[in-house]
């Protein structure tokens, strides 16, 4: 084996040992947060907790919920992040915003409206030791299953929805369960003034 393949076939052997490190420690911090109690009650996977949201006012922003269950880890682009949260379009009008959030994952989640001070960006609040952010002022949440607002998080499958009243600005939107904002649970929506 001559020197050039010896040393292209170390780096493959060293990525893959760092991948599989990267991934068991992601894993224990994730498990010492509490992220995994947080799967969804027997009673919703049972059920399939499948639903729709009714028509929403103003300009509807679609959130779409995940964490390593089918489709995250597999597609092109994820990175390594273990769970996500994205917002299409990442940019509304200020005045009335409907958040429509499908949870596309295994486990439940939420989605919390934070806003950002300048200069702050997203995924950079501190969390506390149960892995949650503050949620001083929060302008609003979709965590109730087939419902609008507050509850006790979105089942799988589930649709959750809020409209809220906002002014323009930078928001996050995180999902606040313990570990879910530390494994990758947050995206930036901007209102702007037209």
């Amino acid at each position: 084996m001559n020197a050039d393949r010896r040393r292209s076939t170390w780096l493959i052997v060293a990525m893959a040992v760092g991948a599989l490190v990267l991934g068991i420690a992601t894993t224990m911090v994730l498990a010492g947060t509490g992220a995994f109690r947080h799967a969804a009650p027997l009673a919703w996977r049972a059920q399939g907790a499948r639903c729709s949201a009714p028509a929403l006012p103003g300009k509807v922003v679609d959130v779409a919920v995940s964490d390593m269950g089918p489709g995250l880890m597999g597609g092109p682009g994820h990175g390594m992040r273990m769970m996500r949260l994205v917002a299409r379009p990442a940019t509304a009008t200020a005045g009335v915003v409907s958040l429509r959030v499908l949870n596309t994952g295994a486990m439940a989640h939420e989605v919390v409206v934070l806003p950002l001070s300048s200069g702050q960006g997203i995924g950079e609040r501190p969390t506390g030791p149960a892995g949650k952010v503050s949620e001083e002022g929060s302008l609003g949440e979709a965590s109730r299953s087939c419902a609008a607002g507050e509850g006790h998080g979105i089942a799988p499958g589930a649709m959750a929805w809020t409209t809220l009243t906002m002014r323009p600005g930078r928001y996050e939107l995180v999902c606040n369960l313990p570990g879910h904002y530390l494994a990758g649970m947050y995206a930036e929506l901007d209102v702007t003034s037209r």
